[in-house]
Formats: structure tokens, sequence, C-alpha cells
């Protein structure tokens, strides 16, 4: 009798549709015996995460325009007195309740003035030898002490510029620019007025001094960032170090240099103390020397806001208050809008 073969069950295959390009990525995507890929969902502290985020982006604009309807409701009863009328009034008087804030107007903005005129091309020639011309071993230290200059408190600044800057002033800068320019029609009268030390130039060379760091730090941030290759490429075809700054360095880094500057002058339009002591706190303008006292806008609310009485003398305050913060959002504005027309003309001409 023959046996019957065997017969051995052969297990089934089943035919599964390929995706070379699904095969190749999920191949890629993860290592060879790795464990599957699986859905991540959204955990809970991600969306406790962005609404804490939201909130905070929320109570910084609540802050803002609580800010501007407390100023706007302080003010309200000298807007209501006087209207834009009080912005070109040089009347200050408290004993007969009457109140003009162009004195604190124009001590604010020329000081900022004076301040930028001297502390950009200061920070300019310090950023551009950090950048460019500093040796090695000096680079550093210098870069520090320069940085040290903007933890120096404001009250220090205030000190050293009434007792110590402002005698050298007096004796050394203004009574001979008063004999230099005695008798030239315009230049003159910018210089008339007893050489005390203290008044609008000082308060401004202070300022000046005080926002040098800021705007040399950043200067020297932005020039850093100008990539090696286009410096040493005009290097190697002969550029001098002020060419390949002016042709190369600055077109690349102009925004930032504007925003430096910007950053400067909000440091000045709002600094108190440093102006409060060198700037004379003189509540008149009798004429627009430079070595004339005057006041500003935050001097004022230091030296007054603490003894006004409820009424117009308290609201005329707050309305300069106001008035300083109407001119920051204007010089904001406008230095966003400077930064975007530099943007765009870029573009253009790249």
């Amino acid at each position: 009798m023959r046996a019957s073969p065997s017969r051995t069950s052969k297990p089934a295959v089943v035919q599964t549709a390929s995706y070379p390009d699904r095969d190749d990525a999920a191949s890629r995507s993860q290592p060879s015996g790795g464990p599957a890929p699986r859905a991540v969902k959204s955990p809970w502290a991600d969306r406790v995460f962005s609404g804490l985020a939201l909130g905070a982006a929320l109570l910084t604009l609540s802050l803002l325009v609580g800010i501007i309807l407390s100023l706007v409701a302080g003010a309200m009863p000298a807007i209501r007195e006087y209207g834009l009328g009080f912005l070109v009034s040089r009347e200050w008087d408290p004993v007969e309740n009457k109140y003009g804030g162009l004195v604190m107007i124009y001590g604010t903005l020329m000081t900022s003035f004076i301040a930028l005129l001297i502390a950009v091309p200061v920070s300019f020639g310090i950023a551009l030898f950090l950048t460019e011309l500093s040796p090695g071993w000096l680079k550093r230290p210098l870069g520090i002490a320069i940085e040290l200059l903007a933890a120096v408190p404001s009250i220090v600044y205030g000190m050293w510029g009434l007792l110590v800057f402002g005698p050298i002033l007096a004796t050394y800068v203004q009574a001979p620019l008063q004999a230099l320019l005695k008798g030239v029609p315009v230049l003159g009268s910018l210089v008339s007025g007893p050489p005390v030390g203290i008044g609008i130039l000082c308060a401004g060379i202070i300022l000046a001094i005080m926002i040098i760091p800021y705007i040399a730090s950043v200067m020297r941030d932005v020039f850093e960032v100008t990539p090696p290759m286009l410096k040493e490429s005009a290097y190697g075809l002969g550029a001098t170090t002020w060419e390949v700054v002016s042709r190369i360095v600055l077109p690349y880094t102009k925004a930032g240099v504007v925003g430096g500057i910007m950053l400067g002058l909000g440091r000045a339009l709002g600094e108190t103390m440093a102006v409060t002591f060198v700037i004379g706190n003189f509540n008149q303008l009798n004429s627009l020397s430079m070595f004339e006292a005057a006041n500003s806008i935050t001097s004022a609310l230091a030296n007054e806001f603490a003894e006004a009485g409820e009424g117009l003398h308290q609201a005329s305050l707050i309305y300069l208050g106001l008035v300083l913060f109407f001119i920051t959002f204007v010089v904001l504005s406008l230095s966003k809008l400077l930064l975007s027309q530099l943007r765009k003309g870029e573009g253009k001409r790249s």
C-alpha cells in the first residue's frame, strides 16, 4: 500500500497596495527598528500657555489704554479751561492760577535735540572704532566701560553736572563763546545771558553723556552683524575704512542705526532727575539762548506735582504728562514710518 504524499499548508499571501513615496518618507523619518509614529495631541498645558500669552498681550494693551484714559480724565479741567492754547502759552503762575506749557515743551524738545546732536556722532565714532579700528586687546575692556556708563544712576549724573560740570562749562565754554560771538546777529542771541553754568545747554550735554552708551551699544551690535565677506571684498578692492563703512556697513545696517537713535531719543525725552538738577527749573522763556535757565516737562512734574493742590494746577501738570506721552508716541510713530520706508527702499533696489 503506497503512502500518500504529505501535504503542507502554505500561508496565505495578502497583497497590499504599495506607495513608494510614503514608504520612503516613513523610512527616512524614523530609524530602523524604532517605534511606530503616533499622532501627538495638543495637551492641556499648551492650551493653558496660549491662554496666558493672550492674557499677557491683552493686559499690556489694557494698561496702555488705561494710562491714556487716566491722563485724559485728570487733565480734563485744564483742557476745558485752556484747550490747545495751553501748548503755546508761556505763562505759568500758580499764585494767579494761570498755566501754559510752552516753556516746559520747549525745554524738553531743545535739551533732547542738543543731546542727539552731540550723542549721535560720538556714538557713531565709538561704534566704528570698536568694530573696525580697535586692537583686539582694547575692544572688550572699552566696550564694557561704555556699557557700564548706562548703569550709572541718573541722579549721579545730575549731581556731577551741578557740582562739577556746570562751573567748568560756565568758565571755559560759556564765557569764551559769549566773547567770541558778541554782536553776531543770530549766534550771539543763542549764547546771551549770564554764564552761570546751569541751563538748557548744560542739561543737553548731560543728557548726551547719558544716552551715548545706549546708542553706541546698538550701533556696535548692528555693525557687527554685517557679513565679514562683504567688508573683506571691499577691502580687497582697495576701499578705505571710511568707504567700507559708508558704502557697505551703513547701507546694510541703517535700520538698526535708526532704531538705536530713536532709543536714545526716547531716553532723553523721559529723563527726569538729571535734568532737574542742571536745567535751572525756571518757568519763564525770556529768550532762545542756550545759556538761559528753563524747565522741562519731567522736571516740572518732579518739582511741583507733590505739592500741587486739586484744581487747575494739578490738572495742568497732568496735561503736561499727556503732552509728553503724545510727543513720545509721535516720535515712535515717525521712527516706525522711517524704518518701513528704508525697508521698502531696500526691496526696490534689490
